[in-house]
């Protein structure tokens, strides 16, 4: 048996196909966005390894994620197609890490939000391994000590660990 669709069936599946942009047309558009959500605020000189943070564009106090990356702009690109926000509305169950889980659900928040990307703001660059983690681990405690909602997976470590003392 045929499935029949009237004209204006036909006419609204159009407008919904024409409304809903291709991975190739989001890919395209992230792309052109990120230069202008990804900031230097740091006084290095871009050597070495970058302490960095996510914020909702809106709101650049509200950090929600701290991290280190040698390449900004590459990390920044990945951390937009880890979301997959061509994908339709669901959990992020791509995401092989339930841990990283959140931070690619608030991506993709902020996108279906008037197509909102984060913000990326690199607050210092280290040179040293060791003084890479320090400087995250320092950071990510600031804003824990700020009471700001990180969806860093180390921060609950963190917190656990600030509960004992």
């Amino acid at each position: 048996m045929a499935l029949h669709l009237s004209d204006e069936a036909l006419q609204d599946s159009a407008e919904l196909s024409a409304a809903a942009p291709t991975k190739a047309q989001i890919r395209q558009a992230v792309r052109r966005q990120i230069a202008a959500e990804l900031y230097d605020e740091s006084a290095g000189d871009g050597t070495g390894t970058a302490i960095y943070t996510l914020s909702d564009p809106r709101d650049l106090r509200l950090i929600r994620y701290v991290g280190q990356t040698r390449a900004p702009k590459g990390r920044f690109r990945q951390h937009l197609n880890s979301a997959r926000l061509w994908l339709p509305d669901a959990l992020p169950w791509w995401v092989k890490s339930p841990k990283l889980r959140p931070l690619y659900q608030w991506i993709r928040d902020l996108y279906r939000d008037d197509g909102r990307l984060p913000t990326m703001i690199v607050r210092e660059w280290q040179v040293s391994a060791s003084q890479v983690r320090a400087a995250e681990r320092a950071r990510i405690c600031e804003c824990l000590a700020q009471g700001l909602p990180l969806l860093n997976y180390e921060a609950e470590i963190l917190i656990r660990q600030l509960r004992l003392l």
